[in-house]
This record gives C-alpha cells, sequence and structure tokens, in this order.
C-alpha cells in the first residue's frame, strides 16, 4: 500500500493507494497532519511506502515523523518522472504540476492532453501524445481575484464566489461576481480552444479544489476528475518504485 501526502497552500491531502485505486482519502488543516498519519497508519497497516509533495510548508519535524516509519520518496526536481520534460526551467517546476502530467500520462496514455488545474492558481499544463511535457500558464484562481480586488482597491467588499445570473452587473457585488466567474469561464474557454485548433484530438482534464464549481458552467467538453493529482503521485511512486 501506498501513502501519498500532498502539501497544498492551504491543507493537507492525505490518500491510501492499493496499487491503482484510492482507498481512502483524508483533508485536513497542517497542525492536524500528525493525528491524521497516524490515525491511517493504523487503520491500513499495509502501508509501506510513501511520497510528500510539498507545494506549502511542511515542517522538518514533521517531515522526519513520516519517515521514521515509511520508506519516503519526497519529491522533487531530480526525481525520475514518467515522461519527457521539455520545460527549460525545471527546477522551477511546481511539483504540483509535475504530479498533474504524471496522472495524464497514466490515465490518458498516447494522447494530447491539457490539464487545467483550478486552485488556488489556474494552472494550464500540455502533455503531447509522445509523451513530451512542454509546459503551459499560471493565472490567478478565483478566490485569488476576489481577494485581490478587495485588498488593492478602497472600496470594493470581499465576497465568496458565486455563479452570477447575468453578465451585465447591476450593483457592485453582482458586477464582481461577474468579473471573476465570467473571466474565468472566459479564459479557461479560450485556452482550451488556442489549443483546440493546434491539435484537433486534443483530451481536457479539469481537476483542482474549483473543478465541480467550474465544469458545469464551461462550454468546452472536459473530463473532470477531482482526485487527478493524488494520482499522479501515486504513479511517481509506484514509477520511481518499479526501477
Amino acid at each position: 500500500m501506498n501513502l501519498i501526502i500532498d502539501v497544498g497552500n492551504t491543507s493537507v491531502k492525505i490518500a491510501v493507494f492499493q496499487v491503482d485505486e484510492l482507498l481512502e482519502k483524508v483533508t485536513c488543516p497542517l497542525d492536524e497532519f500528525e493525528a491524521n498519519f497516524e490515525q491511517l497508519l493504523k487503520k491500513h497497516s499495509k502501508i509501506s511506502k510513501s511520497i510528500v509533495s510539498s507545494v506549502g510548508f511542511l515542517s522538518n519535524l514533521q517531515l522526519e515523523i513520516v519517515k521514521k516509519r515509511l520508506h519516503v520518496l519526497v519529491l522533487g526536481p531530480e526525481t525520475p518522472v514518467p515522461f519527457i520534460n521539455d520545460y527549460k526551467t525545471p527546477q522551477t517546476l511546481g511539483v504540483d504540476r509535475v504530479a498533474l502530467v504524471s496522472a495524464a500520462v497514466k490515465i490518458k496514455p498516447n494522447q494530447n492532453t491539457l490539464i487545467v488545474d483550478a486552485g488556488t492558481c489556474i494552472t494550464y499544463d500540455f502533455v503531447t501524445n509522445k509523451n513530451q511535457y512542454l509546459g503551459g500558464a499560471i493565472s490567478p484562481g478565483i478566490r485569488l481575484r476576489y481577494t485581490s480586488l478587495n485588498n488593492l482597491t478602497a472600496n470594493l467588499p470581499l465576497l465568496t464566489k458565486e455563479i452570477p445570473e447575468l453578465i451585465t452587473g447591476n450593483t457592485t457585488n453582482s458586477a464582481i461576481h461577474s468579473g471573476v466567474i465570467y473571466g474565468v469561464l472566459f479564459e479557461i474557454d479560450g485556452v482550451i480552444q488556442s489549443y483546440r485548433e493546434k491539435f484537433s484530438d486534443l483530451t481536457v482534464i479539469l481537476t483542482g479544489g474549483d473543478a465541480n464549481f467550474l465544469s458545469k458552467q464551461l462550454k468546452s467538453s472536459i473530463f473532470a476528475h477531482s482526485n487527478f493529482l493524488l494520482e499522479g503521485l501515486n504513479h511517481i511512486l509506484q514509477y520511481n518504485s518499479n526501477e
């Protein structure tokens, strides 16, 4: 069994895999990591290997706790991955994006695939049908857009995400909702369309915390997957275990 630890910008996801099957997933704040980690080890006694992906901040003490109990692979720039990485600055490539591409080549092999991860940031990552990762784009996510409007202006309120009824907002709140949500939707649809003009057989995968919120609103046909990053991390762990 494999234990997958994904430390994001706002929370930690801990998942248990039996080969390719996701058995259990826990999402918790960083300060509750140790308790949840111990609980999962007690419940799944056959866990022997782990991979740690830390976009956020996992302390050395917390990492040592994992290493004392399991064989641990810490995902980094030098970690062997199951695709050809043509990114010009691999040292600066986020481990979350590496995991997403790894999931794509596992679940959608030999396909031109665009992965859209709608989380704190919206990332776009493209891998060719020859298993080559070319790169992508990074833009502010939904929460960042709402927060920046509030933080960087004098009078605009901080709102929580909401699908606007109309594109033309007739109050300040409805105008903000329209600007943020339609801005994100038009951006994603536009990026997908640009790729489809070059790759007619394009597969598009939408994942991340805002995937379900956005999926029904997008015009483009997409494959929505909530556990895509975790599956990518599990694939990297298996890939390195088999080498």
